[in-house]
């Protein structure tokens, strides 16, 4: 356990992992909060450390927000292992290379994608939000689809950089497998344990994981998500879709900041 003030680790941390847990439940995207929040109370450790953490104690939230989500949405639950198996491979070869990527290359192409994806959203309001009986029916092609680019795809970015992943994941599994955003958010959770799962296992190997910081943070991550998870439920597609236009736009502007600030 590193030497941090309890304001520290109260004020900054234990609030940036219950908000990070709602807005991963919600739509993903808690790294957003997370991950800035660690590397500011934990100033003089490698960057790796709060990578490392940031999965440990977010595998926790994720996997509470999946359970609540799996009882009362429509989850196809054998083709979200599926996509969460292929991440598994995806997130734990990412987070092999992660020390060495070279994130002032990164960020711009991810700033790209992410405006375009929000001009996307905005410019098809019926995006992820039609009824179950307007959706297509899940094809082979379409499944092998989202174990490829969803999964492995992903889950390789999740582990090599992370953040956006959930969000990426939802918009991923709305366009390919014709899903409404809901439940979509709700197979993302499934396969974010995994993606999760695959780089905490290297991170872990690479000893580069607070554990005891981790678990105080867990709890609070666990609160958040199960409080978007429960809010997702019952405010709908359009709820998760405002959400999501947040969170992108939320992304870019802080890539936008780190590159050129």
């Amino acid at each position: 356990m590193p030497d941090i003030s309890l304001t520290t680790l109260l004020l900054l941390l234990c609030a940036a992992a219950l908000v990070a847990g709602w807005i991963d439940a919600v739509v993903g995207g808690g790294g957003l909060v997370m991950l800035p929040a660690l590397l500011l109370g934990l100033p003089n450790l490698h960057h790796t450390y709060a990578l490392g953490t940031n999965k440990a104690l977010a595998i926790v939230g994720t996997s509470g927000a999946a359970v609540t989500y799996v009882r009362k949405a429509p989850v196809n639950v054998g083709t979200a292992v599926k996509v969460g198996l292929a991440a598994v491979g995806g997130s734990t070869a990412g987070a092999f290379f992660a020390a060495g990527i070279d994130e002032a290359v990164l960020r711009p192409l991810i700033m790209v994608v992410l405006v375009g994806v929000a001009a996307f959203v905005m410019l098809r309001p019926s995006f992820g939000t039609r009824p179950q009986e307007q959706r297509r029916e899940l094809t082979r092609a379409r499944v092998v689809t989202a174990i490829l680019l969803v999964g492995g795809g992903i889950g390789f970015y999740d582990g090599m950089f992370g953040p956006g992943t959930g969000t990426f994941l939802v918009l991923g599994l709305t366009a390919v497998l014709h899903l409404d955003l809901v439940t979509a958010s709700a197979t993302a959770k499934i396969v974010n344990v995994c993606t999760n799962a695959g780089a905490l296992a290297m991170f872990a190997y690479q000893g580069t994981v607070l554990w005891q910081l981790a678990a105080i943070l867990a709890a609070f991550n666990l609160a958040g998500a199960m409080i978007g998870a429960r809010m997702a439920l019952s405010k709908g597609a359009e709820f998760v879709r405002g959400v999501l236009l947040f969170v992108v736009f939320s992304l870019v502007a802080k890539l936008a900041f780190d590159q050129w600030a």
